[in-house]
């Protein structure tokens, strides 16, 4: 009995991710998760539109559950590349390298982030700047302890940073190879001044300099 309900739950979970991926999936530049078709999604998944309510409640939990899921994806990739700054890598280049490894793997990960940061639903609007505040959060422990400055200029550093990331990658998503790598550099270039200024204003409101 056991085994088998093992079975069923393991492809309950199966069935799932199909369908969390077959909505990633239909997502593209011209086409938002508002315009998404719970029969679509459903068709693609291989299952009949009303096995959907088996594994979620409506098409909005679909959605604030694939906000999360972006979420996550980008801060593992970050924790990746803290893994390699401490390899001797530099902090803000490997940082800018690895967000837009991101974006370039899971362009419609991060077009719904994009999107749903300043869409039309509260709740959608606030799981995705809970998802951005702990990428925030991270960040901003990871320079406490990298470049010993106090939480309050770390906190407004990494989220200023993230801003412009952001902002940057929606950039990102249309643009040639040429476009790309001056976008890149121009990234690195305003990253390293904010973390600059974030480290003189810290001197000066000390009074060491």
């Amino acid at each position: 009995m056991n085994n088998i309900h093992s079975i069923r739950a393991i492809q309950k979970e199966k069935t799932r991710r199909s369908l969390i991926k077959a909505a990633f999936n239909q997502l593209s530049a011209e086409r938002s998760f508002t315009n998404l078709s719970l029969r679509e999604i459903s068709r693609e998944a291989g299952i009949a539109p009303t096995s959907f309510y088996r594994h979620f409640k409506n098409i909005n939990e679909l959605g604030l559950t694939m906000v999360y899921e972006s979420g996550l994806m980008l801060r593992r990739l970050m924790r990746q590349a803290q893994q390699r700054i401490k390899k001797g890598k530099s902090v803000i280049n490997t940082s800018v390298s690895t967000f837009i490894e991101f974006i370039n793997n899971n362009p419609n990960a991060f077009r719904l982030l994009l999107r749903e940061r300043s869409g039309t639903s509260i709740e959608f609007r606030n799981a995705v700047a809970k998802e951005i505040q702990y990428v925030v959060t991270e960040l901003s422990e990871y320079i406490e302890i990298k470049i010993k400055l106090p939480r309050k200029y770390t906190e407004l550093q990494a989220e200023l940073m993230v801003t412009i990331v952001f902002s940057a990658g929606a950039e990102a998503l249309d643009i040639d190879k040429k476009k790309y790598r001056d976008l890149k550099k121009r990234l690195i270039s305003q990253l390293k001044m904010i973390s600059i200024g974030a480290f003189y204003l810290y001197k000066i409101k000390s009074n060491k300099i």
